[in-house]
């Protein structure tokens, strides 16, 4: 064959958004799946182009939660777009599974594509779920074979009705043998894998920048797995292009903000030469306007909703610096345990503020102001952990701060690289602790009570968190295996929402059960 050239362009993590306005205040943004088919429809104008989804593609926006609560028989707008860009395939990430199994296989039947999932194997028969673990796309008389895998994390994450009958093979062993099958058997000229998992050492000096719980296996499957010409990556929110033992690795961030590009040419000997690219959207990039006409009703039915008012706070529940509400109690904080605890019956609590664009509360609520603050699916659990877990849980919590050299409070460096990870840091209700920054990591928790008296390592304790968390999520190891007292399998959004149409009116309270020393 003469030299033949073409381009992989991948999304990854557009986590529902397709719009460039964000739904706290309806701003634009330099996001949005309307901005990247633009960029889309440019490149196609000069390139050949296989087009793909690294993951976390239907879930993480009001726009998706408000389709799969309200309308989840109607056709998906972010399919519909899909279908539109003329996708070739799509990796499942662990959100896809966020909605449950049911909607998962019907937004599968939507799709004009295939999902792919070499490593997602169905209990009952062996073999991938989800059918195809990989596809063979000829382009100019190229065969490029592209294999889907999914980070083997999900089953600590993920609540157990939304993953049953599904095993999660190690992503390491299933990409060796689909790829030495597929050499095999397809003799393909180019091949792709797509994981959705990141990588997990420092991509310039190769040491574990994270405990190495299987969660990202990138760097590993470089090292480990022969025959892969390109990797692309997902799952860490990341923007970069690089080389790992000489395998070229692509990640595109987040929500729509960048495509990758993946440029090959193949000469006439079977040589191939590799460009990664990153094209970032800005605020130069045009939404593509046959997309914004296809998610427009789902669009302004998702704004009705989120401007429903529907109670109204007593007192200031604003969150005006996410560092110091988390350095000392704030009273959104309190008040989202306080739910958890009624709602689960018990007296102890844990959670997070998530990132650091969440607001809390103004005087009058709405919808908008609930999944601004709460974005994840979360639903609760009840776990009976030992004082030990607790203790241990806390001193990982205080690993969230440190002192820089002033003396001055700074987040640790590994709540921030190689992603913002501020949902693992939890603040408890039910309990009062101090923290004593000076001392050092592991020796930190200088003070717990419970009802007054010390917490003893040896007694049981009933506590409400998030399933995530329940699960072990976060690294919270302490929590893996625990009796599961109570299981709520209502979306915490809508918890919230209840507990406030109910209440019409929430007081801001704040008892300063926990302090930080330093």
């Amino acid at each position: 064959m003469g030299r033949k050239s073409f381009s992989i362009c991948v999304t990854s993590d557009v986590h529902g958004y397709v719009t460039s306005g964000n739904y706290r205040d309806s701003k634009e943004e330099n996001h949005g799946l309307a901005k990247v088919a633009s960029i889309i429809k440019t490149l196609r104008q000069t390139n050949e182009m296989i087009l793909l989804d690294n993951g976390d593609f239907i879930q993480g926006s009001p726009l998706t939660y408000h389709h799969a609560t309200f309308n989840k028989t109607k056709a998906n707008p972010l399919i519909k777009a899909a279908n539109a860009l003329n996708y070739h395939a799509l990796t499942l990430g662990n959100h896809e599974f966020n909605y449950g199994l049911d909607y998962l296989k019907n937004l599968k039947s939507q799709s004009d594509f295939p999902w792919l999932a070499a490593n997602i194997i169905d209990k009952k028969t062996g073999k991938p779920y989800f059918g195809k673990p990989y596809i063979i796309k000829e382009m100019n008389g190229v065969r490029v074979g592209i294999i889907g895998v999914t980070t083997k994390y999900i089953p600590n994450w993920e609540h157990p009705t939304n993953i049953e009958g599904l095993e999660f093979r190690d992503a390491v062993i299933a990409t060796r043998e689909w790829v030495e099958k597929i050499k095999k058997e397809e003799d393909p000229d180019f091949l792709v894998v797509m994981y959705h998992g990141g990588v997990e050492c420092d991509l310039e000096t190769s040491k574990p920048s994270e405990p190495l719980t299987g969660e990202n296996q990138a760097y590993q499957i470089c090292q480990e797995v022969e025959g892969i010409d390109v990797l692309v990556t997902g799952h860490q929110h990341r923007f970069f292009t690089t080389t790992i033992n000489e395998i070229p690795v692509i990640q595109t961030g987040k929500q729509g903000q960048a495509l990758g590009e993946i440029k090959i040419t193949i000469d006439q000997n079977k040589a191939k030469k590799i460009a990664l690219k990153l094209h970032s959207v800005t605020e130069d990039t045009k939404e593509d306007p046959d997309i914004l006409s296809l998610v427009e009703v789902d669009e302004k039915e998702t704004q009705r909703w989120l401007d429903q008012a529907i109670g109204e706070v007593e007192g200031d529940m604003l969150i005006t610096d996410a560092f110091e509400a988390r350095l000392k109690e704030h009273p959104f904080i309190e008040f989202i345990n306080r739910v958890q605890m009624e709602t689960a019956g018990v007296d102890i609590s844990n959670t997070a503020l998530f990132d650091n664009h969440a607001p809390g509360f103004k005087n009058k609520i709405t919808m908008r102001d609930i999944v601004t603050n709460y974005i994840y699916p979360n639903t609760l659990r009840v776990i009976r952990i030992s004082g030990q877990d607790m203790m241990d849980a806390l001193e990982q919590n205080a690993s969230y701060f440190d002192l820089n050299d002033k003396g001055e409070v700074i987040i640790h460096p590994s709540f921030c690289d190689p992603k913002p990870q501020h949902y693992n840091y939890d603040m408890w209700e039910g309990i009062e602790y101090t923290f004593d920054l000076t001392k050092p990591i592991g020796e930190r928790l200088v003070h717990l009570n419970y009802h007054s008296q010390p917490v003893k390592a040896e007694n049981q304790y009933d506590v409400v968190m998030n399933h995530y968390r329940a699960g072990g999520g976060g690294n919270y190891s302490m929590y893996q295996g625990k009796e599961i007292i109570q299981d709520i399998p209502i979306d915490m959004t809508e918890v919230l929402a209840n507990y406030i149409l109910e209440n019409k009116k929430i007081i801001a309270t704040c008892n300063d059960n926990f302090k930080v020393l330093y």
